[in-house]
């Protein structure tokens, strides 16, 4: 009989059971698939690969290669062994179902929308990603955990490169970074299963399933989206639309097969439903990245990004539950100011209210989303993401 431990409880499914897959394939962007459960599909394509390079010793060749390897239409560096080379000129490629005008128009949403897109994907996003377990896990003991801000940094890549200008296009860098980050999916799966630490609290035997990623992806776009909607900003349907089309790019070009991709924001909101509402909860782990992540802000500007009041926004935007569960204390002062003036400041922003109804704390949330689209956003700056060949050492 085995030992009772944490990860055995997690096997048995008292904590974090996913519920079984009914999301059909009909209402994603193939139209039609197996309909496979996607927790129990990874990536047949980068997983033996990768696996390959780390047991041949091949990763820190390939790494001071693939650092020169920089722009989407630029050619792959000279010295790669043959079969990675062969699977980045196959995993380069945009889908047959990408649109240029749609993410030409993505292009004018997220410049639009770039303050707001900021502060969601800081502290909507990435401290939702402490509350989903698998992910929390994943991260803490993978070699990623052990630097948080570089962590960070990679994760705000992502962010930053499919919002930019050119973000699909030879000169712009968002198919270059999502191959890269296929390729540490790949590397992480290989190495979790052997570290001591991730085996004894982990619910899975192999982590960052297709099912996984959609989570993760559910966290970015489905709930920058829900704020945008709950906060009554105004988009027009084209720009929404376009702003989903980009993300499904991504998610095709991070592996993830398209029959797992929802073709409309109603079939996002329905899929998110089922693989991201109900596996939100702590982790002792999560609770430590959370607190991480909260005093990022503070070591750039201890005032406006003080922990206190990125706690206070965690909490506003993600609910007391959640703030709750990552120990996030109430602050008297920013907490019901979020609550009574956060609306009229998106009011006067759009120009749905005339500027002399703006609250008075305008310019402070003004200069707070501006310091955090600095903070989450442009600090995405030239950064190597590079395939590891360890775990967290501790």
């Amino acid at each position: 009989m085995e030992p009772v431990s944490r990860r055995n409880i997690l096997k048995a499914g008292a904590i974090g059971a996913a519920a079984a897959w009914t999301w059909p394939a009909s209402a994603s962007v193939a139209g039609t698939g197996a309909g496979a459960d996607p927790r129990w599909v990874w990536d047949p394509e980068a997983d033996p690969l990768v696996a390959d390079l780390i047991e041949r010793g091949d990763v820190p060749q390939v790494n001071a290669l693939l650092r020169t390897w920089k722009k989407n239409g630029q050619a792959l560096p000279a010295g790669l062994p043959s079969d990675l080379r062969d699977f980045i000129e196959y995993a380069r490629q945009l889908p047959s179902w990408a649109d240029p005008a749609k993410l030409d128009l993505a292009v004018e949403f997220n410049e639009k929308r770039g303050l707001y897109l900021g502060v969601l994907y800081g502290l909507a996003s990435g401290m939702m990603s402490t509350v989903i377990p698998k992910e929390a896990l994943a991260v803490y003991y993978s070699q990623g955990g052990a630097d948080m801000k570089d962590r960070i940094s990679k994760t705000a890549k992502l962010g930053y490169d499919i919002g930019s200008t050119n973000a699909y296009k030879p000169d712009g860098e968002m198919i270059v970074t999502a191959v890269k980050t296929r390729l540490v999916h790949a590397a992480v799966r290989h190495l979790l299963p052997q570290s001591p630490y991730w085996t004894q609290v982990a619910d899975e035997d192999i982590p960052i399933s297709q099912r996984d990623i959609m989570v993760t992806w559910h966290s970015l776009p489905t709930t920058v989206m829900r704020k945008l909607t709950d906060w009554k900003v105004p988009i027009p349907a084209a720009e929404s639309a376009a702003f989903l089309h980009s993300w499904q790019v991504g998610a095709h070009m991070l592996g993830v097969k398209d029959e797992y991709i929802p073709n409309s924001w109603a079939e996002a909101d329905a899929q998110a439903d089922q693989v991201l509402d109900p596996v939100l909860r702590a982790t002792p782990e999560g609770v430590k990245l959370a607190d991480i992540l909260l005093n990022l802000g503070s070591s750039v500007d201890a005032g406006i990004l003080s922990k206190p009041i990125l706690g206070a926004f965690t909490r506003f935007m993600l609910g007391d539950e959640i703030a709750g569960w990552l120990k996030i204390p109430r602050e008297i002062v920013w907490d019901p100011l979020l609550r009574t003036a956060w609306g009229p400041f998106v009011a006067v922003r759009e120009g749905l209210l005339p500027f002399p109804l703006a609250p008075k704390a305008y310019w402070l949330f003004d200069e707070f989303l501006r310091k955090a689209a600095l903070l989450f956003l442009s600090e995405a700056r030239p950064i190597s993401i590079e395939i590891p060949v360890t775990n967290r050492p501790t």
